[in-house]
């Protein structure tokens, strides 16, 4: 199902994923390669679209909205990593995207390689962003600290970006999910993933230090890290071209092409 396209993308879909419609924004030519693009917590489709301008038209990208989030409905319990990474499966086989490339920002990184450990089929190569939960700061207040003081080095456009989509989710469900996060240790897991990986950290990354950033990076088989000069944790939104410039330096520049020629704006 393709309904009327949101602002900023060329086109939706919503596809029925166990009784679930799940939405997702498209971006990019149909010809194109597809990549999919995974959101953190609370967020929604809305902030890759940066990263996405970026990508199109050279990739066709298609950023789905996990259940509870942006404009998919959730069940009435929030669901856990396992949970959300089981939606992701569904979708991917549901659409015929298994083994897509996978673009995954904070919590969103847990949960494709959470995808991995179970459906390593559907796992294709992925671009980890500001991978969580450190687990020198696995706790939810030294995580709230870090959320605050990151939240400043942000591009200002942000804020209410993801404010809309904080309210969407809701503090029930947000904070049932970060609960969750805190208790996924992703670094057991990431020696599942067999598809080549490229961590990009922003070097100015309060959430996703540089110390946890190589831990996650050596413990992927094929795993490599990246770090963008200036940028801090949400790169999608604020450093898109730095995402760009990593991915065209690393394992994935024939896997995720880019463009990188579109100019940057906000949703």
């Amino acid at each position: 199902m393709r309904p009327r396209a949101s602002s900023g993308w060329d086109g939706r879909e919503v596809t029925a994923v166990a009784g679930i419609p799940m939405y997702a924004a498209v971006l990019g030519p149909a010809s194109a390669p597809e990549v999919v693009c995974v959101h953190g917590l609370g967020c929604s489709h809305r902030y890759f679209l940066p990263l996405a301008r970026h990508l199109a038209p050279a990739s066709r990208v298609v950023a789905v909205d996990l259940p509870g989030f942006g404009r998919t409905p959730g069940p009435r319990e929030p669901l856990d990593i396992r949970g959300l990474s089981l939606a992701l499966a569904g979708w991917l086989r549901a659409t015929g995207r298994g083994g897509a490339p996978l673009v995954a920002n904070s919590v969103g990184c847990q949960v494709v390689v959470d995808l991995a450990a179970h459906s390593p089929e559907l796992a294709g190569p992925m671009a980890l962003i500001g991978p969580t939960m450190d687990a020198g700061a696995r706790s939810a207040w030294r995580q709230g600290v870090r959320l605050a003081a990151n939240t400043a080095l942000e591009r200002p456009l942000l804020v209410p970006v993801l404010a809309r989509d904080y309210l969407v989710c809701g503090p029930r469900r947000y904070f049932a999910t970060l609960a969750a996060a805190l208790a996924d240790p992703v670094e057991d897991k990431l020696g599942l993933v067999r598809a080549p990986a490229v961590v990009v950290r922003g070097a100015r990354d309060l959430i996703a230090s540089r110390s946890w950033a190589r831990r996650v990076a050596g413990l992927l088989p094929r795993g490599e890290l990246a770090e963008v000069p200036g940028a801090a944790h949400t790169l999608n939104y604020s450093a898109p071209a730095g995402v760009v410039r990593a991915l065209r330096a690393s394992a994935l520049a024939g896997v995720i092409p880019a463009a990188g020629a579109s100019p940057v704006t906000g949703p």
